[in-house]
């Protein structure tokens, strides 16, 4: 009888797909979903091993434009950082178009941080993501990462994570275009409940039970599009928040040690715990307007570095652990990340936007464009 049950449920499912249709995700059996394509949203650590045993991942990004403003703020504070493992320490940018610097872009690819997505228009208001159809997402993220490559001369599958705007979920249809156009993970997604422990990163095959903070969120099944949660903070009064920019109840902008203390009070949160991946989320402008928090966010870099057991890397690279987990010891031994190099034939071009008939300045590592790059158009053409 069971064994009907399930081929009546295949069948369902086969009929669904054929007709392009959703298939609701069922809760996740852990017998079927088995690494490295399939892991069930857990807060378990991957590959059962015992928190001393697991390095604890550190994941710094940014959001919004590369420009000739914030690019002295990641020369200055991130370049030529290394881990105790004698590999580079890693950062992703998730990176929206308008007003963005492709030439330093290629700068920030040849360094061997990561580039992600955070789509071409970035507009507002937030509903529009809330509401985004599958077309809507896949003009704003897939022809994106043409773009990015395109303009930024980097290879394209070197582009694999996602971040919408505002954090804000479009229910299954940012994911659907990941699986369709070969993107890896997505990192829009907050949880204010399960951080303590954290969540580790799970794919979508099955049911997730990671908190809807931003609804709408998915519920389809999704097979092997990867979702690496954003594990809140906890503010000086508990009240959680998933940007650093983002929290409220905060220490003195101008006070450098507690601001120190209290990025350390959270990462001590997951290496004491179950060692989840802490992920310093924020905005550069908030970085370089605080001078005092900049310093301490250093001082804590600074820290990280130096121990044995902690790695700061790129987003992906968390996944790529996940998918074959091996304890630290193990992992200090691999070999570092590896990146082609690109060169960037710089072009400054000016081109006019159809969508609002301004003109924009572009500094690109490709020819210039006909007209701005926009939504239906990402190359200009």
């Amino acid at each position: 009888m069971k064994f009907i049950s399930l081929l009546a449920l295949l069948l369902v499912s086969a009929v669904a797909l054929a007709n392009g249709d959703p298939v609701e995700a069922e809760q996740c059996d852990p017998e079927a979903c088995k690494l490295p394509t399939c892991r069930c949203s857990s807060q378990a650590i991957p590959g059962g091993l015992a928190p001393r045993d697991t390095p604890q991942f550190v994941t710094v990004t940014f959001d919004d434009g590369v420009n000739v403003n914030n690019i002295m703020t990641y020369r200055d504070i991130l370049y030529n950082r290394v881990n105790t493992n004698g590999c580079p320490a890693g950062a992703t940018f998730y990176v929206s178009h308008e007003y963005t610097n492709y030439v330093l872009v290629n700068e920030l690819y040849n360094r061997g941080f990561e580039i992600a997505l955070h789509s071409i228009t970035h507009q507002t208001p937030q509903t529009y993501w809330q509401e985004a159809t599958y077309d809507d997402i896949k003009k704003e993220i897939a022809d994106q990462r043409v773009q990015m490559a395109h303009f930024a001369n980097i290879p394209l599958d070197s582009i694999k994570g996602v971040r919408l705007p505002f954090l804000q979920l479009a229910g299954d249809n940012s994911f659907k275009v990941m699986a369709d156009y070969g993107l890896e993970y997505d990192c829009s997604w907050p949880t204010t409940t399960q951080t303590n422990p954290g969540l580790w990163p799970y794919t979508l095959d099955y049911r997730s039970t990671q908190d809807c903070v931003v609804p709408p969120c998915p519920t389809s099944s999704i097979p092997g599009v990867w979702v690496k949660p954003m594990i809140a903070w906890s503010d000086l009064q508990g009240v959680a928040c998933s940007m650093v920019d983002a929290c409220f109840f905060i220490p003195d902008r101008n006070n450098e040690e507690d601001w120190f203390q209290f990025i350390l009070t959270n990462f001590e949160r997951h290496y004491f715990g179950n060692r989840a991946p802490f992920g310093f989320f924020v905005h550069e402008a908030f970085i370089s307007a605080y001078p005092a928090v900049r310093r301490a966010f250093v001082r804590f870099m600074d820290v990280i570095n130096n121990l044995e057991d902690v790695f700061m890397v790129n987003a992906h690279e968390v996944v790529d652990w996940v998918k074959n987990p091996v304890p630290v010891d193990e992992y200090k031994k691999q070999s570092c990340r590896s990146f082609i190099p690109t060169h960037c034939s710089a072009s400054s071009c000016s081109a006019t936007a159809s969508h609002n008939g301004m003109t924009y300045w572009m500094q690109l590592c490709n020819v210039c464009p006909n007209v701005y790059p926009w939504l239906g158009n990402p190359l200009g053409q």
